[in-house]
């Protein structure tokens, strides 16, 4: 069984930067994307990134384009969200999960193809 365990949030200015940490267990072999998304009060779910299993597919949410950075580090079986220039919008609590039917070509940022959701971890952004 997949399981998730999201950590690295917590509270930073506005400028500011994190590192979110996506530590995977239970793999099944195979080509999957994992993903990263956040949920806000009173709002829906959203995609933010994804990267395939094998690194070479990446996309971004148009709103986090140029701050945030998806990267994996198959060794560690871990995914990270590098988060700069973080701004109060970002404020959420960001989940990962996989996508098991992901092609390689590109993965994708729907939340409704991802299973396995972590427990999140809460990000807040203020002065």
């Amino acid at each position: 069984q997949l399981q998730f365990v999201e950590s690295g949030g917590g509270l930073v200015q506005p400028g500011g930067s994190l590192r979110l940490s996506c530590a995977a267990s239970g793999f099944t072999s195979g080509y999957y994307a994992i993903g990263w998304f956040r949920q806000a009060p009173g709002k829906e779910r959203e995609g933010v990134s994804c990267i395939g299993s094998s690194g070479g597919s990446t996309n971004y949410a148009d709103s986090v384009k140029g701050r945030f950075t998806i990267s994996i580090d198959n060794t560690k079986n871990t995914v990270y969200l590098q988060m700069n220039s973080l701004k109060p919008e970002d404020t959420a609590v960001y989940y990962c999960a996989a996508d098991l039917h992901s092609l390689p070509a590109n993965c994708r940022l729907p939340w409704v193809v991802y299973d396995y959701w972590g427990q999140g971890t809460q990000v807040a952004v203020s002065s």
